[in-house]
């Protein structure tokens, strides 16, 4: 008894679904365009809690967000914006919440959700998910990964397990194949705000958001 007891409290902390099935948790409805039409900071922390789903012929997956990072236009050394607009930024100037799918080490999509207004660019990078939705599919795009833990805490896996390529960049979040629904809102005394991570140019801004505690969140090292 008394273990189960203790099982059941660590899972309270460390997940945001608790010891609840991952059915029970709640998936509302599709956020629209103008949660993202706000500044870059305020997205990054109101989507924690929230669900991104990926619907390829392969089935749906999908995961909480537990972990963001902000990036703040051209004056942000750490955004791809720095560099101007290229063919590579052009969807990082487009309208709030599309998509910003890019390639990394020559190996891995990043997922960003694309904020403020239309010529402004910035956006949300989304580093880590609490798994939901297609947990066996996950797992058979990452077959090496034994964890359910280790399959989507990190921004390159996170596109991996869920399916998420360049092929979807510049899509509207709000139709399939690529959503970001309600989830259920993250308290503020269980967000911790720190440094991005793995960064070396605007490296010390506090423009990192995660779920205190939450096992799902990145192990990356925070830049500052």
């Amino acid at each position: 008894m008394g273990r189960q007891n203790n099982s059941s409290t660590e899972d309270l902390e460390t997940s945001l679904l608790g010891s609840r099935p991952r059915s029970q948790f709640h998936r509302g409805r599709i956020v629209p365009a103008n949660f993202y039409a706000r500044e870059t900071e305020i997205v990054a922390r109101e989507m924690l809690g929230t669900v991104l789903e990926c619907q390829t012929p392969d089935g749906l997956a999908s995961g909480v967000i537990v972990e963001t990072e902000a990036y703040l236009g051209e004056h942000d050394l750490a955004c791809h914006a720095a560099a101007g607009r290229t063919s590579r930024t052009e969807h990082l100037y487009g309208s709030p919440g599309i998509s910003y799918v890019y390639f990394v080490y020559g190996m891995y999509w990043c997922f960003n959700a694309v904020t403020r207004s239309e010529g402004l660019p910035s956006a949300v990078l989304v580093r880590a998910l609490e798994p939901l939705d297609g947990l066996a599919l996950m797992h058979r795009r990452r077959p090496r990964i034994k964890s359910d833990v280790d399959l989507t805490n990190g921004p390159g896996k996170l596109c991996t397990a869920l399916g998420i390529t360049g092929s979807l960049t510049g899509r509207s979040l709000q139709r399939y194949p690529l959503v970001i629904r309600e989830g259920e809102p993250v308290a503020d005394d269980r967000v911790e705000v720190t440094a991005r991570i793995g960064i070396t140019k605007s490296a010390n801004w506090p423009l990192r958001w995660v779920v205190r505690g939450n096992r799902f969140v990145s192990r990356g090292k925070i830049s500052a």
